[in-house]
C-alpha cells in the first residue's frame, strides 16, 4: 500500500464514546470513514449524519470495505467482535478493559500476531500530554498515589470501578515501573451498583517502590490525579488539567533554608482522544507496534482482575454487614 493511500476505518459502537471516535476520524487526513455501526439504528443514523458517512446496525457488512475499525461496545462483546474483526485481518483499536477474562485477551493477542494484524488497547491516558511529559522527569520512583474520582455516570457501569476506572493508573504505573509485583493489599464495596463503585489497591513491587490507588465513580467531584516521590524530586501530574508540575528544592542564600524550586508544563490545547487515535492510524499504515499493544492491556487486565479477585474476598468476610434487603439503583449496563 502507498502511504498516502487512505485508510478505510470504520466505528463499531457509536454511543458516547464512539461518537467522538468517529468524529475524530472524519476529521483526518488521508482516512475515509467508511461507516458507523450501532445496534441502536437511530443512534447509528444520528452519529452517521453528523460525519457524512454511512450508517449499519451489523458490524459484518463493513469488514470487507475497511483496513481498519475501533471497537468501542461493552466490555462483554469486546472479544466476540475484536476475534471477528481480526479473523478477516482487520486492525483494530480496541477500548478498555481489552476483554473480561485474560483468556479472552490471551486469545486476542495470539489471533493478531497470527494475522499479522495491528491491536492497539484504548488505554487514553498514555496519551495524555503531561504523561508524556512526565516521563523524562522519572528516576526511581520511590512512591506513586494516585486518585481517579468521579461523579456518577450511568454508563460503562457493566464493569465495577477497577476494571471502569483504576485500570487507567495500573496501565501507567506497569509502564513506569520496571519491576515485578511482589504483593498487593486492596479494599473496596458496592455502593450504588450491584458491583464495586469505591476500591483502594496498595501495589508493593519487588524494587521497593509502592503506589496507593484510590478509585470512586460516586463522587461528588471529578479528580485525576498521580503524584510521584522520588530521589531529589517530586511529581504532580493532573489529567484533567494536562498539567504536570515538578518541585525540587535549591539552595537559598548563605544562611538560608533550601527554597523550592517548581516549574510547570501545560498542555491544554491537545486533544488526548486525537492524539491515541492519530497514533493508531500511523500504526495501520506503517506496521508498527502500538504503544499501548495487546501485550500491555493483557498486563494492566491481569493485575486488575487480581485486584477484583482480592476485594470480593475481602467483601466476602463482612457481607455479614450488608443489608440482605438493600437494593441498588443501578445493575449496569451500558
Amino acid at each position: 500500500m502507498g502511504s498516502e493511500k487512505n485508510r478505510r476505518v470504520a466505528v463499531i459502537g457509536v454511543g458516547y464514546l464512539g461518537r467522538f471516535h468517529a468524529q475524530k476520524y472524519a476529521a483526518m487526513d488521508n482516512v475515509e470513514l467508511v461507516g458507523v455501526i450501532d445496534v441502536n439504528g437511530d443512534q447509528a443514523q444520528k452519529v452517521a449524519s453528523e460525519c457524512s458517512t454511512t450508517a449499519y446496525t451489523d458490524y459484518t457488512e463493513v469488514l470487507d470495505s475497511v483496513d481498519a475499525v475501533s471497537i468501542v461496545v461493552p466490555t462483554i462483546y469486546h472479544h466476540t467482535v475484536a476475534s471477528r474483526c481480526l479473523e478477516h485481518g482487520v486492525d483494530i483499536m480496541l477500548e478498555k478493559p481489552m476483554t473480561t477474562t485474560l483468556e479472552e485477551a490471551d486469545d486476542l493477542v495470539t489471533l493478531a500476531e497470527k494475522k499479522r494484524c495491528i491491536l492497539q488497547v484504548g488505554h487514553l491516558e498514555r496519551f495524555n500530554p503531561a504523561v508524556l511529559a512526565m516521563r523524562p522527569l522519572l528516576k526511581n520512583p520511590l512512591f506513586i498515589e494516585a486518585h481517579r474520582l468521579s461523579v456518577f455516570k450511568n454508563r460503562g457501569i457493566d464493569v465495577d470501578v477497577v476494571l471502569d476506572l483504576m485500570i487507567h493508573d495500573i496501565d501507567i504505573i506497569l509502564s513506569i515501573i520496571d519491576s515485578p509485583i511482589k504483593d498487593i493489599h486492596t479494599v473496596g464495596a458496592p455502593v450504588i451498583t450491584q458491583l464495586t463503585d469505591i476500591a483502594n489497591a496498595r501495589i508493593v513491587f519487588e524494587n521497593g517502590c509502592t503506589a496507593n490507588i484510590t478509585v470512586s465513580r460516586i463522587s461528588m467531584d471529578n479528580m485525576r490525579r498521580m503524584r510521584i516521590f522520588q530521589p531529589g524530586k517530586y511529581l504532580s501530574v493532573d489529567f484533567n488539567k494536562k498539567e504536570v508540575m515538578a518541585i525540587k528544592l535549591k539552595q537559598g542564600d548563605a544562611n538560608d533554608q533550601p527554597l523550592p524550586d517548581i516549574s510547570r508544563q501545560g498542555f491544554k490545547d491537545q486533544d488526548v482522544l486525537e492524539l491515541e487515535l492519530q497514533e493508531f492510524i500511523a500504526n495501520v499504515r506503517h506496521r508498527t507496534k502500538p504503544t499501548v499493544s495487546g501485550y500491555e492491556g493483557r498486563r494492566a487486565l491481569d493485575i486488575a482482575l487480581g485486584v477484583i479477585k482480592q476485594i470480593r474476598a475481602n467483601q466476602d468476610k463482612f457481607s455479614h454487614l450488608m443489608d440482605p434487603g438493600q437494593t441498588f439503583g443501578f445493575a449496569g449496563g451500558n
